[in-house]
């Protein structure tokens, strides 16, 4: 019960990662708010959890939205923990090819959201003076190239960047300000960027399991429970020295190139030894 007596925000709750991390802080005794666009799942997922959830329809590319969310849980008594979460894939074209309104959407639903929730966040928490944590979804795009888009892979890139400049600006605040960043994780947002749905996008979900669990050195694909105990823990006190740095959740996939981890894939080194031979 780490978070018992505390509320904590979380935007883009109503499923995947942000609905997985919203159930696991409740399991810990916190209540949430949670802000989506998706106003069915966000109501189900209040319905459900015997008043410790609560729901706000909230776009995060709307700073009025992101106030109001953080508003509506600061007058409850205070937010102890800020998960700015909220995203989806963007825009998909190569740098070449994007267009600037399509950049500029991509910026402000994957960076901008992250920047104005702490911005909105950090002067209620200073106000109410008990410190708080704020976790941020990168992503494992931020660290190499190939794993997403060019605008989602910058936007995340730049989450992790904010990340550190905002744990050095709220230190003085006891507030802790921390990333996580996922890798192969089995949610709905690559079938949702793709434009899969109905059974297709049960199918293309099979899919992506199948091949996340070849895609690094852990055997499966990672799951959206797996993202929210990491977020957990930045969040507790458990991480209470712990600020302005980065949990990589992603099965070793970031770990090197393919043959650093798979004995049936050949190096250089390798391949210089049999000719040696």
């Amino acid at each position: 019960m780490r978070f018992a007596g505390k509320r904590a925000v979380v935007t883009g709750g109503a499923s995947g990662i942000g609905r997985a991390t919203a159930l696991r802080l409740v399991r810990e005794g916190a209540e949430v708010w949670i802000g989506d666009v998706d106003v069915t799942g966000g109501h189900e997922l209040a319905e459900t959890s015997n008043g410790r959830i609560h729901f706000l329809r909230t776009d995060v590319t709307d700073v009025a939205d992101i106030a109001a969310l953080l508003q509506a849980a600061d007058d409850a008594g205070g937010i102890d923990v800020l998960f700015n979460n909220a995203g989806a894939g963007g825009a998909r074209e190569t740098i070449d090819a994007i267009s600037p309104e399509d950049w500029d959407r991509t910026q402000s639903l994957l960076l901008r959201s992250v920047a104005m929730g702490i911005r909105y966040a950090a002067p209620l928490m200073i106000a109410r003076g008990k410190g708080g944590a704020i976790v941020n979804t990168s992503s494992i795009a931020a660290l190499q190239t190939g794993a997403a888009p060019t605008a989602y892979s910058v936007a995340k890139a730049g989450v992790l960047h904010l990340t550190t400049l905002a744990a050095a600006d709220l230190s003085q605040h006891n507030i802790r300000v921390n990333a996580v960043c996922p890798g192969f994780i089995t949610t709905n947002i690559f079938a949702s960027a793709l434009g899969i749905s109905g059974e297709k996008r049960v199918m293309a979900n099979g899919m992506i399991e199948q091949v996340a669990a070849h895609a690094q050195p852990l055997q499966r694909a990672g799951t959206a429970d797996d993202i929210a105990a990491a977020v957990a823990y930045l969040a507790s006190e458990d991480a209470a020295f712990v600020t302005g740095t980065r949990i990589v959740v992603d099965g070793g996939m970031t770990i090197g190139p393919r043959h650093s981890w798979d004995p049936k894939t050949p190096s250089l080194f390798s391949s210089l030894e049999a000719f040696a031979a």
